[in-house]
């Protein structure tokens, strides 16, 4: 538009510039005045047309100006937009990453203790076929400690990871523990004892007449009766351990006499809270004991992963704040993009009027040669 304005002005000039130069021509006389004007108009529409030029880079370069700081800015905030989302893309990857890693180590594990079980089974059914005769072992009382010790501790060994028990501990009453299953509370830390008194179930077996074995059933009803006494008062340490113990058989055929004859000691045992275990049973309490550590650790790993996400929903929610922070900002640039165009238009108008005003000026040079024309017409 204003370069149509200005051609159209350039022309008229132009024109004007013509017919002043033919008419000055015809009047030899007034050449030098003419020539004057002529020299003076031509000055005007130079400085008119170098003014319009200077209007013109001035509006071209800050138009330029506004354009460059405009894309600047989208730059800038599509860059940030993009190291955000690139920042919560490699959080998310790095917590999805780590929590294969641990379920893929929990499968390890698990994978790994069935095989100690398959071990510990072999095992179990290698000893069973070497001993010969149980009789033949427990025929002393050292040798029978010691039977019992070993079976107990390969038991415990093949089932449980090495965290979840220890032997030998000494307690803090003094009283030194043969092993203790480290479990989370409740129920605690338990006990187990391996030194049974064999020598009373010995004198039950070689009871030959019916008052030999009233004596011995007496005599082995008391004995074991007094080692849950013993077990319940030594290794049911309140604050310590659980409130309950466990009495380890190391025969079969003496955990099936207790059972079998002897129901009176089981329910006091029971009332000790001291639970008699053979090798059979006490592999499924081990098993159900490893069930319960399983369980405990999913638990803690659960925690683990709720915490995970917990800090995955504040990351999204934080994202979802700063999106929104992010249009309010790209809202804000739109009005200011508006009120920069709203600004460019007043300028515009301006720089018409001041157009519209030099023009005016320029005309009055034209309207006094017109003048001094017929002026001298009619002289």
């Amino acid at each position: 538009m204003q370069m149509e304005f200005l051609v159209i002005v350039l022309g008229l000039l132009s024109v004007v510039f013509l017919v002043s130069t033919f008419y000055f021509a015809t009047r030899k006389n007034e050449n030098r005045e003419l020539a004057q004007m002529a020299d003076n108009l031509y000055r005007a529409q130079a400085e008119l047309a170098g003014r319009l030029s200077q209007l013109n880079d001035n509006n071209t370069r800050q138009q330029a100006q506004l354009a460059q700081s405009i894309n600047e800015q989208r730059v800038s905030m599509l860059k940030m937009v993009d190291e955000k989302l690139l920042e919560v893309s490699k959080n998310v990857g790095q917590g999805l990453q780590q929590s294969t890693e641990k379920t893929n180590q929990t499968l390890h594990d698990l994978r790994e203790r069935l095989a100690k079980i398959d071990v510990a089974q072999q095992k179990i059914s290698s000893l069973s076929e070497q001993v010969v005769s149980l009789q033949e072992v427990l025929t002393n009382k050292q040798a029978r400690g010691a039977f019992g010790e070993i079976q107990l501790n390969d038991l415990v060994t093949s089932i449980l990871p090495p965290s979840a028990y220890a032997f030998q501990v000494v307690l803090s009453n003094q009283k030194r523990a043969d092993c203790v299953l480290k479990l989370p509370n409740p129920p605690g830390t338990i006990v187990i004892d391996s030194k049974f008194p064999l020598e009373s179930y010995q004198a039950l077996r070689n009871a030959s007449t019916e008052r030999e074995k009233t004596e011995a059933e007496r005599f082995f009803r008391a004995s074991v009766l007094k080692h849950i006494k013993d077990i319940s008062e030594k290794y049911i340490v309140a604050g310590e351990t659980a409130e309950s113990a466990l009495m380890f058989l190391p025969s079969e055929s003496v955990y099936a006499e207790l059972h079998a004859n002897f129901i009176d000691v089981v329910e006091t045992s029971y009332k000790a809270k001291v639970w008699i275990v053979s090798p059979t049973t006490l592999m499924a309490t081990l098993n159900t004991v490893r069930a319960v550590l399983k369980d405990a650790r999913m638990q803690e790993q659960a925690g683990v992963i709720q915490k995970e996400v917990g800090a995955l929903v504040e990351d999204i929610s934080r994202l979802d704040e700063r999106i929104e922070s992010l249009g309010r900002h790209f809202d804000m640039a739109s009005k200011d993009i508006g009120d920069i165009k709203i600004s460019s238009g007043k300028i515009s108008k301006r720089i018409d009027k001041i157009e519209d005003i030099e023009l005016g000026t320029s005309y009055e040079k034209p309207l006094a040669v017109e003048h001094l024309t017929g002026h001298q017409q009619a002289s």
